[in-house]
């Protein structure tokens, strides 16, 4: 299926994904990010709200970003990227970091994802007639986290859906996805059907169902997302 551009084509930025996710992630709860959109999670998560941040690589409380010429080449996230750690924090061998993971111990992991089906299943490491993708640590989360949640644009480049009645590339785990954050919708996975909960300002429920292959369930009425105090569209 071919989508096609709303009318009121006014999309969340990256950052602004992240955003969304960070508002709604719990006190206390231990949260792996993945690499691309949920990497910018650690810089909105609300300061009078403490969730402890795991890599995979082995830092549990992790932080921002340090600033430009503070770096520390030792302390990086999944992403090679350079970060922080949070007062309290530790890191530990990568053997005991997946063993937090594969044992349950991961409240969340947001991940990013090529493709989600209907019913959850993900796909997020290979498309197929490209180069050999690299699964690295996103089958053991998708298997061994509470929740998957995921945040990724809704359609591809060329406009087409991400959200599939059944995903065509490999899959990372079946039947896992509970939460999907895209630059248009908030949608939980459910037994009956993926169902809409929030829209993005200027978008209504028929725009996100035009761009998105299975049917969707609506509340009524669907709450246009709130974005007060989220990074600037830009």
């Amino acid at each position: 299926m071919q989508a096609t551009e709303s009318v009121a084509d006014s999309r969340l930025t990256e950052r602004q994904i992240a955003w969304k996710v960070a508002r709604v992630l719990e006190e206390g709860w231990y949260v792996n990010l993945g690499i691309g959109i949920p990497l910018h999670i650690v810089n909105y998560i609300p300061d009078d709200r403490e969730v402890i941040l795991h890599s995979e690589n082995g830092i549990l409380g992790m932080g921002t970003r340090p600033p430009v010429g503070e770096e520390d080449p030792d302390l990086v996230n999944a992403g090679k990227e350079p970060v922080t750690l949070r007062p309290g924090g530790c890191f530990f061998s990568q053997a005991d970091s997946f063993a937090m993971v594969r044992g349950g111990h991961i409240d969340v992991a947001v991940m990013g994802a090529l493709q989600v089906s209907e019913r959850g299943d993900l796909a997020n490491w290979m498309i197929p007639g490209h180069e050999l993708g690299n699964i690295g640590g996103a089958m053991d989360l998708a298997a061994g986290a509470r929740q998957v949640w995921v945040a990724m644009e809704h359609c591809t480049k060329d406009g087409k859906p991400k959200i599939l009645k059944h995903c065509t590339y490999p899959l990372t785990a079946p039947d896992c996805v509970k939460m999907i954050f895209t630059d248009i919708a908030v949608i939980q996975i459910t037994d009956a059907a993926p169902l809409l909960l929030e829209t993005a300002p200027g978008w209504n429920p028929q725009d996100v169902q035009k761009l998105t292959e299975p049917k969707l369930l609506f509340t009524k009425p669907v709450k246009v997302m709130d974005l007060t105090g989220a990074p600037a569209n830009k």
